[in-house]
């Protein structure tokens, strides 16, 4: 009995102990479970007043959207009824403008209309007089400017032809070149002299003379007292001058042409550049350029007279230029001396146009001072017209106002039998009588008033 008892006791101390965890546990689920509930509770409190809050803050901002709204609608009704009358003052000023104008440019010309119709019955003869000096100026100004520019079209016109007949001279010169080979070999005089010859028919089919834009073999004196004698000297504008000195290299060149194989022609080659260079230091050092008597450029121009012995050598060669310009020479050939010598053709008409644009000017300079005098005694007349007018009228005034004006007085001595050999016109009398009904209609004698005799 004791044991069943016992394990009785035991069972429900268990079944009490497993009863009293089971509660505290549970217990501490639902304190557990209160709590997440409250925190819960307490965030979705927190967002209901957040919304809350949201929504009273999206009510303002719609009622001031709405406000918004009615303020954009009144600004934009006065913007457009403010357009609408700005637009209608644009088109009344316009209107007013132009009417105002058109005013203006009537009475202007009803202005001028009438003044230059007194001026010109007033003074027709003494304006012819005076204009005709000017007419005449004019007309010989106009003439100038018209042949100025008839000239210069001329030139531009007949320019094409010309480059054409120089490339053609320079194939011709070329021929000649080739067929007078033969016969130069064996002088360096004749060569020189060929040269130089070839280099004054390039400079006389550029279109320059002898003598006047270009001299040939002058003697210059040096400063050390030595003679020089370039070839050629071009005269350029602002009393400029470009030296042009003529150099053959013939031989070498004919031994390259007449080659047979690529080994000789490479040697003579060599042979004709070594013989273009030698002029080139030879020219170099007789300092052309330093000449004290000239103001010539700070290069001098070294004609090679053959063009394809130029090609020889420039093609031999690609520093030669460059070594050529550093000893102040310019290499040139045939072909390009004709467009330098071109070029100094042309500076020099555009020289003498200038020249003739500065005769232009000065002489129109002189006319337009000589007009704005002219204009100025002009308008001093009109001055003058106007204050005479303006003092005839007063005068003419002073003798017609009042009761007891002038011709009143003159016309009634008249009247009362003074006996003129001349009367008053009626432009006179009109304004300057008092009314005819109220003076005497009678004879003198009716008067009371015994007559003046003559």
């Amino acid at each position: 009995m004791s044991a069943a008892l016992t394990a009785l006791i035991a069972c429900l101390a268990l079944l009490l102990g497993l009863g009293a965890g089971w509660w505290l546990a549970r217990r501490q689920v639902l304190a557990e479970a209160r709590a997440e509930s409250r925190a819960e509770l307490a965030t979705l409190t927190e967002r209901a007043r957040g919304l809350a809050e949201a929504q009273v803050r999206a009510d303002g901002l719609g009622a001031e959207l709405s406000m918004a709204k009615a303020r954009l609608a009144a600004v934009q009704t006065q913007l457009s009824a403010e357009r609408q009358q700005s637009a209608e003052k644009i088109e009344l000023l316009q209107q007013t403008r132009e009417e105002l104008s058109n005013q203006f440019k009537t009475l202007a010309n009803d202005i001028l209309e009438e003044k230059s119709k007194r001026f010109a019955e007033q003074n027709q003869a003494s304006l012819g007089h005076l204009l005709d000096p000017l007419r005449l100026r004019l007309a010989d100004f106009q003439g100038k400017v018209e042949q100025f520019y008839d000239a210069e079209g001329k030139q531009r016109s007949a320019l094409s032809q010309q480059v054409g007949q120089l490339m053609d001279l320079n194939k011709l010169l070329g021929e000649e070149a080739r067929s007078l080979t033969n016969a130069l070999k064996g002088s360096n005089k004749a060569q020189g002299n060929w040269g130089e010859l070839i280099l004054e028919r390039v400079l006389e089919a550029s279109g320059l003379r002898r003598g006047i834009e270009y001299h040939v073999q002058q003697n210059h004196t040096r400063e050390d007292g030595s003679r020089a004698q370039p070839d050629v000297i071009i005269h350029l504008p602002e009393e400029r001058k470009l030296v042009v000195d003529a150099k053959v290299s013939l031989l070498a060149y004919e031994e390259c042409v007449a080659a047979e194989t690529d080994e000789a022609r490479a040697i003579a080659q060599r042979r004709h550049l070594a013989s273009v260079r030698a002029h080139i230091e030879g020219l170099a050092a007789r300092n052309y350029q330093q000449l004290y008597s000239l103001k010539t450029l700070d290069f001098v121009l070294m004609f090679v007279p053959i063009e394809p012995a130029f090609m020889l050598a420039v093609g031999a060669d690609e520093q030669l230029f460059m070594d050529a310009w550093k000893r102040n020479v310019l290499l040139v050939s045939p072909s390009t001396l004709l467009f330098v010598v071109r070029t100094v053709a042309h500076l020099w008409r555009q020289e003498q146009q200038n020249r003739n644009a500065q005769e232009i000017a000065r002489r129109g300079a002189d006319l337009y001072d000589k007009l704005s005098a002219f204009v100025g005694d002009l308008e001093e007349i009109g001055k003058s017209l106007d204050r005479a007018q303006k003092s005839y009228g007063e005068a003419f005034k002073r003798l017609k106002a009042g009761r007891g004006n002038a011709i009143a007085q003159a016309e009634r001595l008249r009247e009362l039998g003074v006996k003129p050999t001349k009367s008053f016109s009626q432009n006179a009398l009109e304004g300057a009588l008092p009314d005819p009904d109220l003076l005497p209609t009678g004879p003198p004698e009716h008067s009371g008033l015994p007559p003046l005799s003559g």
